[in-house]
């Protein structure tokens, strides 16, 4: 176990807070640790009534790259995850569900993050419409889940949430 002796707050931005520790590991050594602090999202893999799940595609800046994945949103200062999850479904793809639960949660990078990402699985789905934030430009991929699966084995799939929400969908559909 490591023992947290000083902290230093080195940035706080909007979305994320970096700041550095200085740690006493077991031997008493003393070391520093680097922490990305992030108020953690939820993931949904929304399934339509034939079975074929949304995803959404989305240039992703730090990656300088678009990615295929699953639709998902940080959480607001003290939100419930599954209030997260609804929220940004509907923004993001336009449709609202009838049913949501709970299929897992991983973290992204726990050498150096907080983030938590708690997945979901929505059902029952209602087409309304899509209300996203200024700085999204989203396009909707409806496939049979089947082939998001095997866009994974394929590797055009390759964001962590995606992954982990898909196979966890898969046990249980």
């Amino acid at each position: 176990m490591e023992k947290r002796i000083s902290t230093k707050q080195i940035y706080a931005g909007k979305v994320v807070n970096l700041r550095v520790d200085a740690v006493e590991l077991e031997n008493r050594t003393i070391a520093s640790r680097e922490i990305v602090e992030h108020n953690g999202a939820a993931a949904i893999v929304p399934i339509l009534s034939r079975g074929n799940v949304i995803l959404v595609r989305q240039f992703r800046y730090a990656i300088e790259t678009e990615v295929l994945e699953v639709p998902a949103g940080t959480l607001k200062e003290n939100e419930d995850p599954k209030n997260c999850a609804v929220r940004e479904l509907e923004e993001e793809t336009g449709y609202r569900c009838g049913e949501i639960v709970k299929i897992g949660e991983c973290y992204v990078a726990p050498g150096y993050s907080t983030e938590k990402i708690h997945v979901f699985l929505a059902k029952d789905l209602t087409k309304t419409q899509t209300n996203m934030d200024e700085d999204e430009n989203i396009r909707l991929e409806v496939l049979p889940f089947q082939e998001a699966l095997d866009k994974i084995r394929t590797g055009e799939i390759r964001d962590a949430k995606s992954i982990v929400g898909l196979h966890a969908a898969a046990r249980l559909l």
